[in-house]
């Protein structure tokens, strides 16, 4: 087995989960695994897992945890994959047929690279668009940092796959009482070491639910400050693009000031860029505490 399709999943015992398991009961080859990490559902989840389970042409597993968010999830599940690779792929979301297929066809190709962490895909919305840009050339080899954020491709998802072994290396931090972290934050740790292949199919249909975490991305974020800190301090980096390192400081000073924190500038990794920074994200934090305001109500 090489490929684990891992899905973090809260509260999807619905219609969103099924069809996921039916895309992944449609695939052209089977030489998978899905792990199912449930983080902490109150529905029917787990009953509705183990039909599935039942009915399966590949293999599955289901893990049940205490609700901690989907960073957490992905910690607990990565643990657990013994594959090669891990597909992260969420549960209100779908795979293209030969999905799969399409991934192993790629690995066979590049598995003996030792400096790769994956490949990353396209998605695409349900109506056939793709999630951003593609990637140029149409097959390319280099970071995630070179090809998505210096590409100005940030605010658009890919299909990623990772070898199990550099998710392992760099897990998902932990805060206590924060249920959100911006997966990139862990994307920017591999590229300083590992490239990706960058490949332009879209094997991967997003579906962005009302009360999924996309759609309420800032809510969450100000309930995680400590989780966006630490993200907002990556992006600082100086491999970085100077407009995303100067949001990178906005960020980093916003959310400790949400989260309490003192004298920021001085912790600041990069002291010039926070000088920089300190003007405009009083600005930002004026305006984003009116949405704490609301959540403290």
């Amino acid at each position: 087995m090489i490929v684990t399709v891992l899905t973090p999943t809260f509260n999807r015992g619905g219609g969103s989960l099924n069809n996921l398991y039916q895309s992944l009961q449609k695939q052209t080859i089977m030489d998978f695994e899905w792990l199912l990490v449930d983080d902490g559902s109150t529905d029917d989840t787990k009953n509705i897992a183990e039909e599935m389970r039942k009915k399966a042409e590949f293999p599955m597993r289901y893990i049940y945890k205490e609700n901690g968010g989907k960073h957490t999830a992905l910690n607990v599940g990565v643990k657990q994959i013994t594959s090669e690779l891990t597909f992260i792929v969420d549960s209100d979301d779908t795979l293209v047929p030969d999905a799969i297929e399409t991934i192993l066809q790629y690995h066979k190709k590049y598995k003996e690279r030792k400096d790769l962490c994956g490949y990353s895909f396209l998605r695409r919305f349900p109506d056939g668009n793709i999630n951003g840009k593609p990637f140029e050339p149409d097959e390319k080899v280099g970071t995630y940092i070179e090809c998505r954020i210096n590409a100005d491709d940030t605010q658009a998802d890919k299909a990623e796959v990772f070898y199990t072994r550099c998710l392992k290396e760099f897990p998902f931090p932990e805060y206590r009482n924060e249920k959100f972290l911006g997966e990139d934050l862990v994307w920017i740790r591999m590229a300083m070491k590992y490239q990706m292949v960058h490949i332009n199919r879209a094997i991967y249909v997003g579906n962005y639910l009302e009360d999924g975490l996309t759609k309420n991305r800032r809510k969450n974020n100000i309930r995680s400050p400590y989780g966006c800190m630490e993200r907002a301090k990556e992006f600082m980096r100086p491999e970085l693009k100077l407009k995303y390192r100067l949001k990178g400081a906005v960020q980093y000073l916003v959310y400790g000031k949400f989260a309490g924190e003192k004298q920021l500038i001085a912790k600041a990794p990069y002291k010039g860029l926070a000088v920089c920074a300190a003007l405009p994200s009083m600005l930002v934090y004026h305006r984003w505490s009116k949405v704490s305001d609301g959540l403290r109500g």
